[in-house]
């Protein structure tokens, strides 16, 4: 990325985080993963249980390798050997000091989007976790709920390609949301977050001038 578009970047993150901040949310700049990994690491103590939603971002950062140390209590969704046991690791979720999540989408009036399959990632950003950690690149910025909406729909075929739900939307032949049936469907539960006013700044926006994730 170039340097006018990064500073371009920069510009419009430090609007979003004035709403942010009027709307209880804490909102954090990093201006690169690095610094945005050493953030999020810094706001967690040793000894502390984290809970992680599906993220690509967390991946791209390093976030998730600073995660699994043994210096955290991490309550490792991805090391399960069955369905079941993968729900009780998400149940476990809701009694973590932390969550850190990617977002969908968050738009320019200080909202979070999000759309998920079980729902244990929007339910858990909402009320659970003592904190939420939401680490987001610049590309997940919208205008409003039916940009974030859009957004969260357009690149669900990814994300169902990802974790390989055998969606029609994830085949070579489609690759667009089509409203399915299916019992893997990804698009279950939306959520909207529209501010955090009743436990202010429960929720740490770190907004990085960078695209990451879909």
């Amino acid at each position: 990325m170039d340097a006018v578009q990064k500073w371009a970047n920069t510009l419009k993150i430090r609007e979003l985080m004035k709403v942010l901040e009027r709307r209880g949310f804490n909102p954090v700049f990093a201006e690169t993963v690095d610094e945005a990994r050493k953030v999020v690491m810094d706001m967690i103590p040793e000894g502390s249980t984290i809970a992680v939603g599906g993220s690509v971002t967390l991946n791209e950062t390093g976030i998730l390798d600073e995660i699994r140390k043994p210096e955290y209590k991490f309550i490792d969704r991805y090391n399960t050997s069955s369905f079941e046991e993968m729900l009780d690791k998400y149940r476990e979720g809701y009694y973590a000091d932390f969550l850190v999540s990617s977002t969908n989408a968050i738009t320019m009036g200080g909202q979070l989007v999000n759309i998920d399959c079980t729902g244990n990632r929007t339910s858990q950003i909402v009320f659970g976790p003592k904190k939420v950690i939401i680490v987001a690149g610049v590309n997940k910025i919208v205008e409003t709920v039916e940009d974030g909406i859009k957004r969260a729909k357009s690149i669900a075929p990814m994300n169902a390609r990802r974790i390989t739900h055998k969606t029609p939307c994830a085949t070579d032949d489609c690759m667009t949301c089509c409203d399915c049936d299916v019992q893997p469907r990804v698009c279950n539960v939306t959520s909207i977050v529209d501010g955090c006013h009743y436990f202010p700044k429960r929720i740490t926006v770190v907004l990085i001038p960078e695209n990451l994730g879909y």
